[in-house]
């Protein structure tokens, strides 16, 4: 099968096309034929080795990749419910194999979009994020009907999840901020926001409206000024640090004066200790891309391309979602 591998840890320019053997399923496994493979920040970090010192994260060589759509190559033993040929996509899981014609992948991630209107292309863009999204939402910031939510970087790869899942619960509101140079595209996104704001203008822009849960991938400064768009009993949800700044911390005065909680996500951490949770979240998440409540923008490029893809990724010149096809 054609793959890109990781080398070494380090710039883009470290991925590297190669041919590699067919993987076969083993017991409680599917193998994919692969027609779209997503590509994500936490691909890029993985590649510079910004986890290379925790335990079971990736290390050269391997293949990056969190997410895939395709159709059923092979079902390993005690594989039940699903079918050879049929059109699947995979959720979040260990973080390699995807950029791949082939990934085998354990059953439970694996979920069926047949009968679903979904383009594979979008399918790996969305429904994935949107299942995340779900699990974030539900059991971690417990999001009520009625109340009301800010996602920051409102137009990238995982936020883009957070407004249509949070419509599907029952918010009463939701909000995105970008930065200042995507404030055009923002005006044409169908993503169901009610209004996207500067988040250079933060909190001047939201004319003194608060929130009842604020989600930020972004960290660094956004996630200081958070405090001061959170509602009393407000969450602060981090599911991200795009804005690569490492170092920063949070008052935890604040927190104790406010009345608010911060609280973290990841699906590497969630997941595990919430296996019952992830196929009604995947089932909500097909739900909210088929009903046009997880539409992100999806530029697709050859699976040869993905050292351009991270350096887009890098650049932050994505609007949406980048997808390689091999």
């Amino acid at each position: 099968m054609k793959a890109v591998h990781v080398t070494r840890f380090g710039d883009p320019a470290v991925l590297e096309t190669v041919e590699l053997p067919d993987p076969r399923p083993g017991p409680g496994q599917v193998a994919i034929d692969v027609t779209h493979a997503a590509v994500g920040l936490i691909d890029a970090f993985f590649r510079q080795g910004l986890f290379k010192d925790q335990e079971g994260l990736p290390r050269p060589p391997f293949v990056p990749g969190l997410e895939v759509a395709g159709t059923v190559r092979a079902l390993g033993d005690a594989v039940t419910g699903l079918a050879v040929g049929e059109k699947v996509v995979t959720l979040s899981a260990t973080g390699t194999g995807g950029y791949a014609s082939v990934l085998v992948s354990d059953q439970a991630f694996v979920v069926s979009t047949e009968g679903y209107d979904i383009d594979p292309a979008l399918a790996v863009a969305a429904v994935p994020n949107a299942a995340m999204a779900h699990l974030a939402l539900t059991g971690v910031a417990r999001l009520a009907p009625g109340e009301s939510v800010l996602v920051h970087g409102a137009l990238g790869g995982f936020a883009s999840a957070f407004p249509g899942v949070a419509r599907q619960l029952g918010a009463s509101r939701v909000v995105g901020s970008v930065r200042t140079s995507k404030l055009g595209v923002a005006a044409t996104t169908r993503l169901p926001y009610d209004t996207i704001v500067d988040s250079a203008e933060l909190p001047e822009a939201l004319d003194g409206r608060l929130f009842d849960v604020v989600i930020d991938p972004v960290g660094g400064a956004v996630r200081a000024r958070s405090l001061d768009l959170l509602a009393p009993s407000g969450r602060l949800l981090l599911v991200g640090n795009a804005s690569g700044d490492w170092g920063h911390l949070l008052d935890s005065n604040r927190l104790w004066l406010g009345g608010l909680t911060v609280s973290g996500f990841s699906a590497g951490t969630y997941i595990p200790t919430h296996p019952e949770e992830l196929r009604p979240a995947a089932e909500a998440a097909l739900r909210a891309v088929a009903d046009g409540l997880a539409h992100t923008e999806v530029d697709v490029l050859p699976l040869a391309d993905a050292a351009t893809a991270h350096e887009r990724m890098e650049s932050r010149s994505v609007d949406g979602r980048i997808v390689l096809t091999p």
